[in-house]
């Protein structure tokens, strides 16, 4: 039996997001969405794994603004819905998040954000608990695993008694941690619901949006109020002077660190899982006993500026810390929290690890990420680098958010910017048009972020002009998340099990771009030649033109191993192309200059075998 469908009172190793999945399956979810991003991939993943049997719908959207209007009209049809993306994705959805606090919901409606403190896999690490109090939406952050899934739970029915959306703002170390968890019962779940037609209150055009923005403001002092009954937010000792309000991930820190000290009856400690609003009641009640306070939250000062605020309306007269003495930058750690104890109570602890692991942290080399060996995307960047070496052209390379990323390394070197999905064609639009003719502007993109948002700034370059070389890595899945399927992957996307594949090439062409091109990136050669052919008709005709240079992943379906890639000795020149040029991980100077295969990383791909001038790089067949 599937780990998500084991009985009440079970006590399992859970994923965080996978304890946040079963939540939701034990507040009775029917329909869930999602687009892939690290850290929140796994939500979609388990209920995809037993969606087909309990009966609920599961899909990966092609954008997260998909998927959030897809889950809000389940929602707005009585189905309880979950949309479910990483931080950075909710600002694609950002556009349906902020109206639907304005018309509502009518069955529970939880949207789950991954938030990505110290950027493990991110280009920023924005806090979304902000977006709550943007678009008057609550936002709730669990402490652990056990309470993420409590909490998402509890969500549906705080949800539906606000007929308001709700968001459960997850972190890296909740979301991919393992913790065990004690499961809840499961729920039978609703799938099929029913529309109930009311412009006035659906339908956001001014003269409505006007009366729902009143009805919104009265909904928000409603939910301000009751979050002060939230069973999750806690006060251990209270009535103490030195208070410490720490929220989600952060109570699980400071509770550990007091109490391995043995310090924790020295302070009244406000747990928090409502981030916005902040339970107000409660919080002006230890203030006003308090003649400190330090508030610990991971990200920006979100909570800090909420407590001010109540601080400054009640004129409550005490010392306030917060990131002035722990900043808001990385991830919280036991050493943060020791410091910030030390700076705001004069809590006289050595900090954890000081001269132990971060005096080891710092002797470790620096590693650089790398390509897998065999990954497509480094004979193409090879391929790519010598025909622009060869035809003397100067290239900026507008880059996206993918494995392919890493050709910003070197010895590539081939990414010049790097801002968000789809920002390379849309960036290519620009820098085509005001950079010098004789500098070509370059697309780099992924299949999976091409379908995602890739397809509108490609259009745009069509009907404006926008003569730039597009070059789409398509390894036929979403690699750098999990192998995700997309539209021009060979599996389905969502519980109906429906295979439906949508080249590339087929949209590039519908669009209007008459020069659009598959190749085999392994097929080193052919690539240059066609990317010559390419980037002259870029430069001399002043169009836009697709390259798709197609060959799965190879961690997702390894190429067929025809035999053993050698290096004959006698033959190698030392040229260091192989494993200095091109850079293959199981490539490496032997010491004398030579190339050498490590066999324990070496996939038999034979990719490097035309890479080589002499042929000392060679295939012994079976």
């Amino acid at each position: 039996m599937h780990k998500l469908l084991l009985p009440e009172g079970t006590k399992i190793l859970m994923l965080g997001n996978e304890a946040i999945a079963r939540g939701a399956l034990e507040a009775g979810v029917g329909f869930a969405s999602a687009y892939p991003g690290t850290p929140s991939s796994e939500i979609i993943e388990s209920l995809l794994e037993v969606a087909n049997e309990i009966g609920i719908y599961v899909e990966w959207s092609v954008n997260e603004k998909v998927a959030y209007e897809a889950a809000y009209a389940a929602a707005l049809s009585g189905v309880r819905s979950l949309v479910a993306m990483k931080h950075v994705g909710l600002n694609v959805a950002s556009d349906p998040l902020m109206t639907s606090a304005y018309i509502g919901t009518e069955a529970g409606f939880v949207i789950v954000s991954a938030d990505d403190p110290n950027m493990h896999s991110s280009q920023n690490e924005q806090d979304n608990r902000w977006y709550g109090l943007h678009a008057y939406i609550p936002v709730f952050e669990p402490s652990t695993p056990q309470e993420a899934k409590d909490l998402v739970a509890f969500l549906y029915g705080f949800s539906e008694k606000h007929k308001h959306p709700t968001i459960l703002r997850s972190v890296t170390r909740i979301s991919h941690t393992h913790s065990v968890v004690t499961l809840g019962k499961l729920v039978e779940p609703k799938t099929k619901g029913y529309f109930v037609k009311n412009p006035k209150e659906k339908v956001a055009v001014p003269q409505y949006a006007r009366e729902m923005k009143k009805k919104l403001l009265i909904k928000w002092r409603n939910i301000c109020s009751d979050v002060v009954k939230n069973p999750f937010n806690k006060v251990i000792n209270p009535g103490m002077k030195e208070l410490i309000i720490a929220s989600g991930i952060g109570f699980s820190y400071v509770y550990e660190f007091l109490r391995t000290h043995n310090i924790l009856d020295r302070f009244t400690v406000i747990k928090l899982s409502t981030a916005v609003p902040i339970p107000r009641e409660t919080i002006v009640k230890e203030l006003s006993n308090a003649e400190k306070a330090l508030i610990i939250e991971e990200g920006d000062p979100v909570v800090e500026y909420q407590v001010k605020a109540v601080i400054a309306e009640e004129k409550l007269n005490l010392e306030i810390y917060g990131k002035n003495i722990i900043e808001p930058l990385g991830e919280l750690s036991l050493s943060k929290i020791a410091r910030g104890l030390r700076k705001a109570f004069n809590v006289e602890i050595e900090e954890p690890f000081k001269n132990s692991w971060e005096a080891v942290l710092e002797k470790i080399p620096p590693r650089p990420p790398t390509l897998c060996p065999g990954c497509p995307y480094r004979s193409l960047y090879y391929a790519l680098k010598l025909t622009l070496a060869k035809l003397k052209v100067k290239a900026v390379f507008s880059g996206d958010i993918g494995c392919y990323t890493l050709g910003v390394n070197k010895p590539f070197e081939m990414h010049d910017t790097v801002v968000d999905m789809g920002a390379s064609i849309g960036l290519a639009n620009g820098f085509s048009h005001v950079l010098d003719k004789k500098v070509l502007t370059i697309a780099v993109i992924g299949d999976s972020t091409f379908y995602h948002a890739g397809i509108p700034p490609l259009l745009n370059a069509v009907v404006n002009g926008a003569p730039f070389l597009t070059i789409v890595f398509d390894n036929e899945t979403t690699a750098m998340t999990g192998f995700q399927p997309h539209p021009g992957s060979d599996r389905p996307t969502s519980s109906m099990n429906i295979s439906v594949k949508v080249p590339i090439e087929k949209i590039a062409k519908a669009l209007g771009i008459t020069e659009v091109h598959v190749i085999d990136p392994y097929n080193i050669g052919e690539t240059r030649t066609l990317l010559e052919k390419l980037i002259k008709y870029v430069i001399e005709e002043r169009k836009p033109a697709v390259l798709i240079a197609r060959r799965p992943c190879v961690l997702y379906k390894p190429p067929p191993k025809y035999g053993t890639v050698v290096v004959d000795e006698s033959k190698c020149i030392k040229c260091r192309l192989c494993y200095d040029y091109f850079s293959c991980p199981a490539i490496v100077n032997r010491g004398d200059g030579v190339a050498e295969i490590v066999r324990s990383l070496c996939i038999d791909c034979g990719a490097c075998i035309e890479v080589c001038p002499t042929e000392a790089i060679r295939v012994v067949r079976k």
